[in-house]
């Protein structure tokens, strides 16, 4: 299928590896420009080579901590003038109610709540005068369902949902759509990171924390980068502007509701 957004620029954040990664390798296989974002550049740089290598689009680079003012500033400087915002950052570590003070809030929200807020305020104004936009974040399914250990994320990713259900209908009357994709568990350094945590809790491996979480899932398997970056680039082409203010499920059916 022909998206109809080649020649297009976007910004994908945190995009050096994992589903930013898969995300911004999906909107390049379909024409589009690229602005790559991560706090890392050695990674960053080499992910935006490979690429420009495999599909020929421009890529521009900003090694910057977008959880900060001045991360924030040093991509919208960058970013000015795209048609595409693909919202992604590292959620916060897993912990217990118990353990966590008002700081440790505080910079849960500074990257999964507030750094989108802010890249959508600077950016979207411009797609409103041009007509078309697109904006999806990357939350998690624990927005439908809460994860227990995870209750930073739980907590900031249900404040960014709640802001996206009020603007997006606000903005969709200008030819911008905002979207939210809600991921389970995909194959990703931070699948590694909460699996071998539990694995260590538990006395047993990486590898045995895996299999028995892909076995709770119904696809019985753990979610890929590049089926993830697929639905991504869909919710950002041309075919998909009547999606409004949605929160999509990619997560192998393992949030069981009926809607």
């Amino acid at each position: 299928m022909d998206l109809g957004i080649s020649g297009k620029r976007a910004l994908v954040c945190a995009s050096s590896k994992g589903l930013g990664l898969g995300c911004a390798e999906a909107l390049a296989g379909a024409g589009v420009n690229l602005v790559m974002n991560a706090r890392g550049s050695e990674a960053l740089e080499a992910s935006a080579a490979a690429i420009r290598a495999e599909h020929g689009v421009e890529v521009d680079t900003v090694a910057a901590d977008v959880a900060t003012a001045d991360g924030q500033a040093a991509v919208i400087e960058v970013a000015q003038g795209v048609d595409i915002l693909v919202n992604n950052a590292g959620g916060p570590p897993p912990g217990l109610w118990s353990d966590w003070d008002r700081e440790d809030f505080i910079r849960a929200l500074d990257a999964n709540m507030l750094a989108p807020i802010a890249l959508i305020k600077a950016l979207v104004p411009g797609m409103m005068e041009r007509g078309w936009g697109r904006v999806v974040n990357i939350t998690s399914q624990s927005v439908r369902a809460p994860i227990p250990v995870l209750g930073l994320s739980n907590s900031a990713r249900a404040g960014l949902t709640g802001y996206v259900a009020g603007t997006s209908r606000q903005v969709a009357g200008k030819g911008v759509t905002i979207n939210n994709l809600l991921p389970g568990i995909h194959a990703t350094d931070r699948a590694d990171s909460l699996d071998r945590a539990v694995g260590e809790a538990r006395g047993t491996t990486l590898e045995d924390a895996r299999a028995e979480r892909a076995a709770t899932i119904p696809a019985g398997r753990y979610g890929t980068r590049t089926e993830f970056g697929a639905a991504c680039a869909f919710l950002c082409s041309q075919h998909a502007g009547f999606i409004v203010g949605q929160n999509i499920l990619l997560d192998g059916g393992a949030t069981n509701q009926t809607m």
